[in-house]
C-alpha cells in the first residue's frame, strides 16, 4: 500500500513520463521524413474535387479515410478498386445509380466536375494509409468476408 507521499510522486512521475512520450511522439510524427498527407500533390483540380464533394455532401453517405456516412460504399481507394472510367460514368450519369438496391443521387456531374472528383479521389487514394484496412466500413467488411467465402 502506498502512503499519501508516495501516491503523490507515483501520480507525478506518471504524468511527466506521459508527457514526455506525448511530446517526443508529437515531433517524431511531424518530422520531415514521417509525413504522410500528401498535401504537397494538391492541385487546383483536387481542390475543385473537394469543393464538389462538400458542396454535394457526399459523405453523408460515403466516407473517405473513415470519415462520413456508412449507408454508400467507403471511397478511400475508390480508383484502385473500381477504375477512373466507371467512376465517372456514374458521376455523370442523369439517372440515379442503384447498386444492391442502394439508390445514389443523379448529380449529372459536367465531364469537367466529375474530372475535378476523380483528381480529389486519385490524391486522397494516394495517402499513405501506414497499413491501415483500406476499407473501412463495417457494411463492405461483411460483404467482402461474404465474397471471400462464397469464393472458397
Amino acid at each position: 500500500m502506498l502512503s499519501k507521499q508516495q501516491a503523490r510522486a507515483f501520480f507525478l512521475g506518471g504524468t511527466l513520463v506521459t508527457f514526455l512520450i506525448f511530446i517526443g511522439l508529437t515531433i517524431y510524427s511531424f518530422s520531415d521524413g514521417n509525413d504522410q498527407t500528401n498535401y504537397e500533390n494538391i492541385t487546383e483540380q483536387v481542390v475543385r474535387g473537394k469543393v464538389i464533394w462538400e458542396e454535394n455532401n457526399c459523405m453523408g453517405c460515403h466516407t473517405i479515410l473513415g470519415e462520413g456516412g456508412y449507408y454508400a460504399p467507403e471511397l478511400t481507394k475508390v480508383v484502385e478498386r473500381r477504375g477512373e472510367g466507371l467512376i465517372k460514368a456514374i458521376l455523370m450519369s442523369p439517372v440515379p445509380w442503384e447498386p444492391n438496391g442502394r439508390k445514389m443521387v443523379a448529380y449529372g456531374f459536367t465531364a469537367e466536375e466529375a474530372d475535378d472528383v476523380i483528381a480529389f479521389f486519385n490524391w486522397i487514394g494516394e495517402i499513405d494509409l501506414n497499413g491501415f484496412d483500406r476499407i473501412v466500413s463495417p457494411l463492405a467488411k461483411d460483404k467482402q468476408l461474404l465474397n471471400n467465402q462464397s469464393e472458397n
